[in-house]
């Protein structure tokens, strides 16, 4: 790879890294709503809507990370 393509790599991957952080920050703001619920609203369809979005938003920040990861050892 040349410069320039690891130049762009190396943005691209910053930008990665910025939406991974942006997407850990948004499921953790979530799982502290969710905790701060009633537990009879977290028994609820409301409370198991964002036990769902909890587990997708670790999700998303996981799969984020493994491409950072990959992208890294690429670049090494």
């Amino acid at each position: 790879m040349n410069k320039e393509r690891r130049k762009r790599l190396a943005a691209a991957m910053s930008k990665l890294e910025e939406a991974k952080e942006a997407v850990e920050a948004l499921c953790e703001e979530e799982q502290d709503a969710y905790d701060n619920l009633p537990e009879s609203l977290q028994d609820s369809e409301r409370g198991e809507q964002m036990s769902d979005c909890i587990d997708a938003l670790g999700e998303a920040a996981g799969d984020l990370e493994g491409i950072i990861d990959t992208l890294n050892d690429y670049m090494a």
